[in-house]
């Protein structure tokens, strides 16, 4: 598939991505935007140096002003390290970040001025004015003790951070090919154990997904969404690999 990466791209009518292909690591970071009505959700907005090509291709769908909310999944630097400088061009003083608490302690430190909504004080979920509902699933330990994933409703989509990310020269956005070696050496290097990582893969089953849209590597879509939670179940991975 042939897509500019210089620019943002449709996933769905409502759905953006907005991230940065990073050509020096293999590891690319995928931030999002998605938009209901006048109201925009900005979802793991990135690292201090993907900043100016991230705020560009967000300003390229959306005025930051109509940001109203920031989720963040983990606290990791290249999921939220430029929270601070983003706040300040969204300049948006109803701006609400979205974390678990036990993240929410740690991206404190980022220097942080805006509202924080912490998912397992408000029912792990967020409604929107629309009725909306996105609903922020509490994955801990993968990889961080605060780390959520989200699910929205609406479109059977589900955000789910560093999980089914992937490490890969020949990134494409939409996953091709083979798909899931690059998932392997992702997950082998940055989740504890299979334990964890196949006890949350049996509450994904719950979920009807038509999609699944990681922090980093690629969307994955359609019959490949189960073929990559039944591969996640049977790998070992973290503390597994050094026993």
């Amino acid at each position: 598939m042939n897509l500019d990466y210089d620019s943002a791209i449709a996933v769905l009518r409502d759905i953006y991505w907005v991230g940065f292909e990073e050509k020096e690591t293999s590891l690319h970071c995928n931030s999002y935007i998605l938009i209901d009505k006048d109201e925009v959700v900005f979802i793991d907005p990135g690292s201090i140096p993907d900043f100016p090509s991230i705020m560009r291709k967000v300003i390229e769908v959306v005025s930051p002003e109509a940001i109203s909310t920031i989720i963040v999944g983990h606290q990791d630097p290249d999921v939220c390290g430029n929270l601070a400088i983003v706040e300040d061009v969204i300049d948006n003083p109803d701006l609400k970040i979205v974390a678990h608490s036990n993240t929410g302690r740690l991206i404190y430190h980022y220097g942080l001025k805006s509202e924080m909504y912490y998912s397992d004080r408000n029912d792990n979920k967020i409604t929107l004015k629309s009725g909306r509902e996105l609903e922020l699933i509490y994955s801990p330990y993968l990889h961080s003790p605060g780390a959520i994933v989200i699910y929205d409703k609406k479109t059977k989509s589900l955000f789910s951070s560093d999980i089914f990310g992937a490490v890969s020269e020949n990134w494409e956005l939409f996953a091709e090919g083979d798909f899931l070696e690059p998932m392997k050496v992702f997950h082998e290097l940055y989740m504890p154990s299979n334990q964890i990582l196949k006890n949350f893969m049996m509450k994904l089953e719950k979920y009807d997904i038509d999609r699944i849209l990681p922090q980093h590597g690629s969307i994955i879509e359609g019959e490949d969404v189960q073929k990559a939670i039944d591969f996640l179940k049977t790998l070992p991975c973290g503390i597994d690999l050094l026993e």
